[in-house]
């Protein structure tokens, strides 16, 4: 397969009025290869322009661009972007305030600190996450009534088929199409109206579902669910990134796989309400998934638009007012509208701009997107091989299986929805600290153990009360390794990985393949289950968490705490220099300090930075970092993470 360097199209056009900034760079980006990445630097396309220039570039900018009434507030952000950690050291009439600074300062120190508005967005995506949830546990507790009503509850082939289908239809209908509609709605519609869309089609389906008389209008409407939650899956998680500061964009948009798990809970707790109501409990628990959407419906209207979309059309004026409720001073918004003004320039020039279509196959041509593809493919499918879809979809008839009645089997699947959404908390602190790989190499062999050993104590006998029990317990340990790994991470990681010009449908792809190979364990987990039974199917999992951690191993890295811009550079990397460094320095090192507990091994790292990442910065040092020394230290502490 050829390598295409450049992707153009004769029909697309780059954003209208973006000024002299990209004439100005010309020299600079004509040097930028983020195809080919050697020497690992993470570059700040800013750096190295005399300052005098800069501050014409970004007068210019703000001219072409209906942003005059922000030129002096442009000028002093152009400054700070170019160098974020000496902004104290700024003079002239550029000089930031005292308000500035403090700002400044305190979005390192307080990072949590944040606007309402910005809180505002993320609640109302984590509102998008639970109905997710509230519809895949509402099947689970539906699957115990509502084939034998329907007249295809025996253990026939076809029978036991239908089930997974039905079960398997939401993921089937995001797969094959929801996903795909995801990047013309956006083009068309933006971000909001993209969530809006598939809000009304959450909040219909469940109910058609719930007065459906015949399997198959159940699983028509089960598709039709399947095409909101796509549409949803693959814009929610972009959206909750794209408005977030870099230093704690991996918590704010990890919310969505918390916030899935939070309404598989709920779904557990409505399963329990309506579970001896009688012959329509299968109705209200597949019904009762509307809820979550009605709240989604009206809060998203509040929420302010992308400002990254805004850029992408050429809106600045409407991106600087986006970007100005979303930070908590004027200078912040400055600052981020030019820096990633100045990278998407880049982007435009190395990746340029194309139809549908092409984007979609410059997925697998263009070298740093066929870095990020790959990485997201690999997170997202591991996400359904380590087995939690399968417990999600089937706890009831796993425990059922285990020996547990009906209502014993809802009790134990509500206790697993508990676990799975309260450990998902500490993930907020350490996505962003440890990173996503770290807990990723961290987590998955944690669940093949732990999932194998759940399988194993089936073993025991029936009759035997410890039984149920330790199969519970063990299904538990295996959720709370899940819950702040591999639960939160694939959306977060996927979201971010792909440039501007292709985020879309890079998510949308990530997405697709996640609820495809959903599907397929949907449809074939019962089939698995009555030939393996829960030992072997279990096993079975417990084998595919290790190919997981393999292929993260070596194909995944880092992305925390750099800005979106910033992952340009990382995925430039060629993996085969990414693979020898894992094998030649990171897996040593690991082995010393681990293993031989040696304290004063060290890793070479593997990236260097024109400029520390966010939260590495020392704000009360300003303008006295040491960036040589701090680069260092960086690299050092984050070892295998880089």
């Amino acid at each position: 397969m050829s390598e295409k360097e450049v992707v153009s199209s004769p029909g697309a056009s780059a954003p209208e009025h973006v000024g002299d900034a990209e004439k100005a760079n010309d020299g600079y980006v004509s040097d930028v290869d983020i195809n080919q990445n050697l020497d690992a630097k993470i570059r700040n396309p800013l750096s190295g322009i005399p300052r005098e220039r800069l501050l014409a570039d970004a007068e210019e900018f703000a001219r072409g661009n209906g942003l005059d009434e922000y030129i002096p507030l442009l000028r002093k952000g152009a400054l700070v972007a170019q160098d974020p950690t000496c902004f104290e050291d700024i003079q002239g009439s550029e000089a930031l305030d005292e308000a500035e600074i403090y700002a400044l300062k305190r979005e390192i120190t307080h990072k949590w600190s944040v606007p309402r508005t910005l809180y505002l967005t993320i609640i109302t995506c984590s509102i998008g996450a639970a109905v997710q949830g509230w519809d895949q546990e509402g099947s689970n507790g539906a699957n115990l009534t509502f084939p034998q009503q329907f007249g295809i509850g025996s253990s026939s082939t076809r029978d036991v088929f239908l089930v997974g289908l039905i079960n398997s239809a939401p993921y089937i209908g995001s797969a094959i199409i929801g996903c795909w509609c995801s990047d013309p709605l956006n083009n068309y519609f933006g971000r909001r109206g993209t969530i809006f869309i598939s809000a009304i089609f959450c909040l219909i389906t469940p109910i058609g579902g719930a007065v459906t008389q015949d399997w198959m209008q159940l699983l028509a409407t089960r598709i039709l669910l399947g095409i909101g939650m796509g549409i949803k899956a693959s814009t929610v998680p972009i959206f909750a990134a794209e408005n977030s500061p870099a230093s704690i964009r991996g918590a704010l948009t990890m919310t969505w796989q918390m916030w899935t798990a939070f309404g598989i809970w709920l779904g557990t707790i409505a399963n329990l309400v309506v579970g001896r109501v009688g012959p329509i409990a299968w109705r209200l628990q597949i019904g009762s998934a509307f809820i979550p959407a009605v709240p989604l419906c009206a809060l998203i209207l509040f929420c302010p638009e992308s400002p990254r979309w805004f850029i992408k059309k050429g809106r600045y004026a409407d991106a600087m007012k986006s970007l100005l409720k979303l930070r908590n001073n004027p200078i912040q918004a400055a600052r981020d509208l030019y820096a990633i003004h100045a990278q998407v320039q880049i982007e435009a020039h190395v990746i340029g701009e194309a139809t549908y279509i092409s984007r979609f196959f410059d997925l697998f041509t263009v070298p740093r997107l066929r870095r990020a593809t790959g990485a997201a493919f690999v997170v997202m499918i591991a996400q359904q091989l380590c087995g939690i879809n399968i417990i999600a979809f089937y706890s009831s008839t796993v425990f059922r299986a285990a020996g547990a009645n009906d209502y014993q089997a809802l009790l134990a699947s509500f206790g697993f929805g508990a676990i799975n959404f309260i450990f998902a908390f500490p993930a907020f602190w350490t996505i962003d600290t440890f990173g996503r790989r770290a807990l990723l190499l961290f987590t998955f062999p944690n669940m093949a153990w732990s999932l194998l050993a759940a399988g194993l104590f089936n073993l025991l006998p029936e009759n035997s009360t410890a039984h149920v029990a330790l199969v519970a317990v063990f299904i538990y340990i295996f959720a709370a390794f899940y819950s702040p790994g591999e639960g939160p991470v694939p959306f977060a990681y996927s979201a971010e990985v792909f440039p501007l010009s292709h985020r879309e449908v890079g998510m949308a792809f990530a997405v697709a393949t996640n609820l495809f190979w959903a599907a397929v364990l949907g449809i074939t987990f019962p089939k698995i289950l009555d030939s393996l039974t829960v030992v072997g199917a279990f096993g079975l999992y417990a084998g595919f968490n290790v190919l997981g951690f393999v292929l993260i191993f070596l194909w995944v890295p880092e992305t925390k705490q750099r800005t979106l811009e910033e992952l340009d550079y990382v995925f430039a990397v060629p993996s085969t220099l990414f693979i020898k460094y894992q094998f030649t320095k990171a897996l040593p090192w690991w082995f010393k300090r681990w293993v031989l507990f040696q304290k004063n091994a060290t890793l070479e790292p593997l990236y260097h930075f024109d400029s520390p990442p966010v939260a590495a910065s020392d704000p009360t040092r300003g303008s006295s970092v040491d960036k040589k020394e701090t680069n260092e230290a960086i690299g050092t502490s984050t070892g295998i993470d880089n």
